[in-house]
């Protein structure tokens, strides 16, 4: 017995229907989760939110505020580099008026190291660094987990190498540091003149000296 086809009643709106559930999925797709703090678009296009950038050429990153929104955009790093900050990234421990850490800033900077730098200028500064570092001198730097007391280029240089920092700058030329922060609290460190920039340490260089070096300043 043949059937018959009964024609079937239009859906009205079901083109405005479509068009509201696209945007609520690109709505929810672009909302970054509160735990976010990078935004990484691929090169095919896909977006990830994540609260560590990973390693992958040709991918933008964005760094997101507090409140999720996309803040201006950093200027990504090459891959090699990229891959090394992310696995040994490396904090600057500075003064105020102290020669040897504007020297110590400019060998990063020549060596085109990106890095994050930390203003002991306070009693509480001096107390968070001892825990940071294993001592109270100045210029001091941190390698992933390893501390550096005091500024010696070899050694310095010994465990950028180690950690897998190229030898020569590939810091993009617009590259800048983030502002410098107080080592003990939140607020920004008193601004200071232009200079002329939880993983198991690389293999230590050689043991370096106990003795405190020359030129370093303790509180």
């Amino acid at each position: 017995m043949p059937t018959t086809l009964q024609p079937t009643r239009p859906v009205l709106g079901h083109s405005r229907w479509r068009r509201a559930g696209c945007a609520l999925a690109l709505a929810a797709a672009s909302a970054a989760p509160a735990w976010a703090q990078y935004k990484v678009v691929a090169a095919d296009g896909s977006v990830t939110y994540t609260d560590r950038p990973r390693a992958e050429a040709n991918a933008r990153i964005t760094t997101l505020s507090r409140s999720g929104s996309a803040a201006p955009p950093e200027t990504p790093l090459p891959l090699e580099l990229r891959q090394a900050a992310q696995r040994y990234p490396v904090t600057l421990y500075t003064g105020n008026d102290c020669l040897p850490c504007d020297n110590g800033r400019r060998l990063l900077q020549q060596r085109g190291i990106p890095y994050a730098e930390r203003r002991v200028s306070s009693e509480d500064d001096a107390v968070a660094l001892e825990r940071a570092v294993g001592g109270r001198t100045v210029p001091a730097l941190t390698i992933g987990a390893q501390p550096l007391r005091g500024l010696s280029e070899t050694d310095w240089t010994a465990y950028l190498d180690a950690a897998g920092y190229p030898r020569a700058s590939k810091l993009p030329r617009d590259w800048q540091p983030a502002p410098v922060q107080a080592l003990a609290g939140d607020k920004p460190a008193a601004p200071r003149p232009a200079a002329p920039a939880t993983r198991q340490p690389p293999p230590p260089p050689p043991p370096e000296d106990e003795a405190e070096p020359r030129g370093s300043v303790r509180f």
